[in-house]
């Protein structure tokens, strides 16, 4: 029995101890996985780590390169904006030089008239002393001008003294005229038959029927100009003979048979 009980307990012993190796062996297993698992856990954090330093590194290159990007953007819009000035500052010194040519032209034009000008005004005329020159055409201008001035002054003094003339004129003319016209009215009027130039007197073919008397004080015309005042000396019915008034003769003229007689005083109707 004892035997038997030794036997069991060297079998369980055994098994214990084969348990136990088991479970060491197990153990050991288990150590070197969890080991492992722990190393690869390790690992894994530190590649975590690393791969999360990289992607931390990554988003701050990102927000770098978005910052980046937006200054590009920026700098870039900028540029367009800066292309545009340029451009229509171009166009716009494109309009201006065009301009400039054709001032230009119109300045060499300008140049070829001034030139011709100081030609025109003389050699010892240039450029530097044409302000003297034309100084001295202002002066003659003026000097003219009050010469012109003073000259219409004239002219309107003399146009209201031909004005004050021309009434004079034109009020003598109408006492002449109306004189003429009484003595055109004047019924009593002859006309000389016979000159004595010798003795100063005349024969008139008309006598006391037409009127005439020792007073009448006649007037010898030619051509409707009077000449010449003669006074009846004698006086027959149909004929008269009158003295030469000789300081009323005009000056060079002879009284001739057909000068015609008429009243100094003609008769007023």
């Amino acid at each position: 029995m004892k035997a038997i009980l030794y036997i069991v307990t060297i079998l369980i012993g055994g098994g214990g101890v084969f348990y136990t190796l088991s479970e060491s062996s197990k153990f050991r297993t288990l150590q070197k996985d969890r080991s492992k698992i722990k190393a690869d856990v390790a690992e894994t954090s530190a590649n975590a780590l690393v791969q999360e330093k990289q992607l931390t590194a990554e988003k701050a290159t990102l927000v770098v390169s978005e910052r980046k990007k937006e200054e590009v953007t920026q700098t870039l819009s900028a540029l367009e904006a800066k292309g545009s000035e340029l451009k229509r500052k171009s166009t716009d010194l494109d309009t201006e030089l065009t301009t400039q040519e054709k001032e230009l032209v119109e300045l060499d034009k300008t140049l070829a008239e001034v030139k011709k000008i100081l030609a025109d005004l003389g050699d010892d005329v240039t450029v530097d002393n044409l302000g003297d020159k034309v100084q001295d055409i202002d002066n003659a201008k003026k000097a003219k001008q009050s010469k012109l001035e003073e000259i219409e002054t004239l002219i309107v003094a003399a146009d209201k003294s031909l004005i004050t003339n021309r009434a004079d004129a034109d009020r003598f003319a109408k006492r002449i005229v109306e004189r003429n016209s009484r003595i055109g009215r004047n019924a009593m009027e002859a006309v000389i038959t016979a000159v004595d130039q010798n003795w100063g007197f005349v024969v008139i073919g008309a006598g006391s029927n037409s009127g005439f008397t020792p007073q009448t004080s006649l007037l010898v015309s030619r051509d409707g100009r009077m000449i010449a005042r003669v006074r009846p000396s004698s006086i027959e019915p149909t004929q008269t003979i009158a003295e030469i008034d000789l300081k009323s003769l005009t000056t060079g003229v002879r009284l001739q048979p057909g000068d015609r007689v008429i009243l100094s005083k003609p008769n007023t109707n």
